[in-house]
């Protein structure tokens, strides 16, 4: 009878599903606490990423290049705290956040720890979930720089700016240079017949030139130095960086001076055009007179002097990157030629009334001197012509004429030199080489 009973009750079906629920429940409702806990912290671990990310973003974002890395860190750190709070049911701790400066590269790392509160706590035996994770972003601002803008503007550099400029100056002036006529136009307060037969009364040779819509190099140089100023405005503008640009002119030392300041270093680019474009030749009194009592047989061009006292004028330059110094780019421009009072010269002194004059290449030795003040030279050679019928150019020039290129080319920095004779494009010269000096800059401290 016992046996009959096990029978019947083993073959019974009606409350296995029952028994079944009961014993499963537990394991489901333990399954779905989980998965609900999990999926929140989840979705609270992804917006605290997202939060950290907009952190690190912050830090490293144009507005911020040019602030210091402890605002940069600031910043980053009301950024992420302001995300985060806004995220429910998570408790976090106040973020590590690292913004580390090399050069013109910035970093930013941020870190955080949080906690996830859990919906069932007691059946996962935890009231919490663990959070956590790290995010960096990183990114290269434009150097800040100063550009000292030094134009040679001794009598030289009124050469005529084209060869049909040339023609017309020798063709208008057959009585000068020894009857070969004379392509540069000199610029004298008080013109004579005896320096300037064949012209006009009271007319010098600038004067002439200007009359027969002559350009002069120097008139370009100045046309291409206002332009310049403006292609660093907008380059200034497209990369948040500072430029700041000063203007110096270099002639003779005879007058105790040997720069002149035509506008001193400032972030009016606008205002530094304005003054370089009325940048012109130097004035003498008369040939071979710098003024009525000043005998100084045209010895016009002390490049030495002058570059000595740019070495004075430029500050020591900083890496370029916000809370540092800018970096500092000499930015010279001349036919490479000097002229000046000397008692020792590269080529043979001439000696004339107690004058002993030396006309030699340029003498580059201040330029070593400046670069290992970490100071970029660019140097834009505007040729010094030949001139074959010209008996002082065959005599003092012709010597060396092939050595001033080279020579300037030592001066500048590696891949800052750019050579230009007559007929090409000043403007677009100078443009190239501002563009090489700042992409030298930025290459390097990117590195």
């Amino acid at each position: 009878m016992f046996h009959d009973f096990i029978s019947r009750f083993l073959r019974q079906r009606e409350g296995n599903v029952a028994i079944t629920f009961a014993l499963c429940i537990v394991p489901i409702v333990f399954l779905i606490g989980m998965a609900l806990d999990y999926a929140s912290a989840i979705a609270r671990q992804q917006r605290l990423n997202a939060a950290a990310d907009s952190a690190a973003l912050a830090a490293v974002s144009p507005s911020l290049m040019s602030q210091s890395t402890t605002q940069a860190q600031t910043v980053a750190t009301n950024v992420f705290s302001a995300q985060a709070s806004a995220v429910s049911g998570v408790t976090y701790d106040p973020p590590t956040i690292s913004v580390t400066q090399n050069g013109l590269a910035r970093s930013a790392t941020v870190s955080f720890t949080a906690s996830s509160a859990n919906v069932f706590p007691n059946v996962l035996g935890k009231t919490s979930w663990p959070l956590s994770g790290t995010t960096t972003a990183g990114a290269t601002s434009a150097a800040n720089i100063d550009f000292y803008l030094m134009l040679d503007n001794s009598p030289s550099m009124a050469l005529a700016a084209t060869t049909a400029g040339v023609n017309t100056m020798l063709a208008n002036t057959p009585q000068q240079g020894n009857g070969n006529g004379c392509a540069f136009a000199c610029h004298q307060s008080n013109p004579n017949s005896t320096d300037t037969p064949g012209n006009p009364a009271g007319w010098d040779n600038y004067k002439l030139a200007q009359s027969l819509g002559v350009v002069t190099r120097i008139q370009n140089l100045a046309t291409a130095t206002k332009s310049l100023t403006s292609t660093a405005t907008s380059m200034a503008a497209q990369t948040a960086a500072t430029f700041r640009m000063g203007v110096y002119t270099f002639n003779t030392s005879n007058l105790g001076n040997t720069l002149t300041t035509v506008q001193s270093l400032t972030t009016n680019l606008a205002q530094a055009g304005t003054a370089a474009s009325g940048v012109d030749v130097f004035e003498t009194y008369i040939q071979d007179y710098v003024t009525s009592s000043m005998f100084d047989d045209d010895t016009d061009t002390d490049f030495a002097a002058a570059l000595s006292s740019m070495n004075s004028v430029m500050t020591t330059p900083g890496t370029g990157a916000s809370g540092s110094s800018p970096q500092a780019v000499l930015f010279l421009v001349t036919d490479g030629v000097e002229d000046k009072q000397a008692t020792s010269c590269t080529q043979p002194l001439k000696t004339r009334k107690g004058i002993s004059r030396c006309i030699q290449p340029v003498d580059i030795t201040t330029c070593a001197t400046i670069k290992s003040r970490g100071i970029k030279i660019a140097v834009l050679y505007t040729e010094f012509v030949p001139l074959p019928n010209d008996s002082f150019y065959k005599k003092y020039i012709a010597p060396f004429q092939s050595s001033i290129g080279p020579n300037l080319q030592s001066c500048a920095s590696p891949g800052l030199y750019f050579g230009i004779t007559t007929d090409d494009d000043i403007t677009v010269a100078m443009t190239t080489l501002f563009n090489n000096a700042v992409q030298s800059i930025e290459a390097h401290l990117s590195n």
